[in-house]
């Protein structure tokens, strides 16, 4: 990519998108593409068609999507598939046909098998049932990493795709029915030490270990991706650091200063049991993560802290 190169976030307010978007402009890219939800629905063919023939971008980068934690994946699963796969389709095939030279699909780590051997390798995809709580996420994710292969195998389009492992930071959903854990567990937290409430109760036992990449060293891998790498064969992306759900409940209650006890709900689900990534492919092109979890988590609160007044507790 060029500075002046036209460059199309897709999902630009988002957690990943805002952290791509901050990424190139901080490194001189001057000729980036957003539009919000209400300005261009990707979900709605006709309306993606008509902006990539009026715009025509050079890169895209594809992370929107929609996104939630285990109970929001369980309460609307129909939906999970449904959207992904409406916004993925338009968005690849309309890439395509409008001269795109290059699309980054992003994916995620659930779409590997629920039970793959530890840390997950990228040919592990499809060898194992999926996480149930959500598999119509992973399923989507799986398609549309497929799509792009295909693209690239038929008609010589030029597609990357990424699959990282548990995201958070700047940006991120903290809406309380829908957010992912880290969020959740910020909200809780917080909430928990302004009341003077002494305990807290997380779901499941705490012993599900997971790795977490700060948004903004993704966007840095997404954008060095772009920039050096032709392979279409899907491609793990991590922190390289796997921590159980108990250890991350502890360094985020430390982190808002809150005393009381974390007690664990084990009717609830734990989901998948391990989940951390093999990165060798990621680690031999020169690239790792910089943001060790504690100062990410930093940010993180510290940027919640300021924007709360923008959720409500649903």
């Amino acid at each position: 990519m060029d500075s002046n190169s036209k460059i199309f976030i897709a999902g630009h307010r988002g957690l990943v998108g805002s952290a791509v978007c901050r990424h190139l402009k901080s490194n001189g890219y001057t000729n980036l593409l957003t539009r919000s939800r209400a300005e261009l629905d990707l979900r709605v063919q006709k309306d993606v068609d008509e902006f990539f023939a009026a715009e025509r971008p050079e890169y895209v980068f594809l992370g929107a999507a929609k996104v939630g934690g285990i109970g929001f994946n369980k309460a609307a699963p129909a939906d999970f598939v449904r959207d992904n796969l409406q916004i993925q389709t338009n968005v690849i095939d309309a890439a395509y046909r409008n001269g795109c030279k290059k699309l980054l699909f992003l994916g995620s780590a659930c779409i590997y098998p629920k039970l793959a051997p530890v840390p997950i390798k990228e040919e592990y995809l499809m060898t194992g049932p999926l996480e149930p709580t959500n598999d119509g996420y992973a399923l989507a994710k799986i398609i549309g990493y497929q799509m792009c292969k295909k693209y690239t195998e038929q008609y010589g389009f030029q597609t990357i795709s990424v699959m990282p492992n548990n995201l958070y930071g700047i940006n991120d959903n903290f809406i309380p029915s829908q957010c992912h854990v880290i969020p959740s567990f910020v909200n809780r937290f917080i909430a928990a030490k302004e009341s003077g409430a002494p305990e807290v109760v997380c779901f499941g036992d705490g012993s599900p270990t997971r790795e977490f990449l700060f948004s903004d060293d993704l966007a840095d891998g997404m954008v060095f991706l772009m920039n050096t790498y032709n392979d279409p064969n899907v491609l793990n992306i991590g922190p390289n650091r796997e921590v159980s759900i108990k250890e991350l409940s502890e360094l985020v209650a430390k982190e808002v200063g809150y005393t009381g006890e974390i007690l664990w709900d084990t009717t609830k689900p734990n989901g998948t049991p391990r989940r951390a990534l093999d990165t060798s492919k990621m680690d031999s092109l020169g690239w790792k993560a910089k943001t060790p979890l504690e100062d990410g988590l930093k940010i993180t609160v510290d940027w919640f802290l300021q924007n709360r007044s923008n959720y409500v507790r649903v």
